[in-house]
């Protein structure tokens, strides 16, 4: 999956975001940034864009962690929704205090196989793969596991719609029985 890249300064995580890869340039870490249609390198580590992309979208990691604790009772490597309305699930391979951790978009993964030991295959919906350094059994596992984040959360709008169209719709039977009410004892 290697290409041309580009430097760039600023980044935030959108809906082409596939991977955020952490890759050693010189004594310093930066991040590969695999997107659909491009590959780009950006002089920050992957939980610093992540942690600057939750800022973008109007909340911070540590709420959006929260969040994830609070749908699901995840903790430790805990998925996080960077934003909702444009459904960017991201999960660490490792622990996202370690330097070797990268991000996966939930959404842009068609499938994945064991590779070498202790590396998974993960192939993107652009038809793309990349051997990344994370165990079969632990990427499944982050891969159920913002399975559960994104129907917790989908579970969790639809109930709030549905009360919400319940009262809309009561409101509106009492408006309507006003109106009724009102319009016969003026035509009386």
């Amino acid at each position: 999956m290697r290409g041309k890249s580009r430097i760039i300064e600023e980044y935030e995580v959108n809906p082409h975001t596939m991977m955020l890869k952490p890759i050693e340039y010189g004594s310093r870490t930066f991040t590969e940034i695999l997107e659909v249609d491009d590959v780009l390198v950006s002089p920050f580590k992957p939980f610093e864009i992540l942690r600057k992309s939750c800022e973008f979208f109007g909340s911070s990691y540590e709420g959006r962690k929260e969040g994830t604790k609070k749908l699901t009772g995840i903790v430790y490597k805990a998925p996080i929704i960077v934003n909702p309305q444009m459904s960017i699930f991201l999960f660490p391979t490792v622990s996202p205090t370690k330097q070797e951790c990268a991000w996966v978009s939930h959404s842009h993964v068609r499938r994945y196989d064991r590779s070498n030991a202790g590396f998974t295959k993960v192939f993107f919906q652009n038809r793309q793969s990349c051997d990344i350094p994370i165990s079969y059994s632990s990427f499944e596992n982050q891969m159920l596991r913002t399975s559960d984040l994104r129907i917790a959360y989908s579970q969790r709008i639809s109930e709030m719609e549905s009360k919400y169209t319940m009262v809309n719709t009561e409101v509106k039977k009492v408006k309507t029985f006003y109106l009724n009410r009102n319009s016969k004892t003026s035509d009386a």
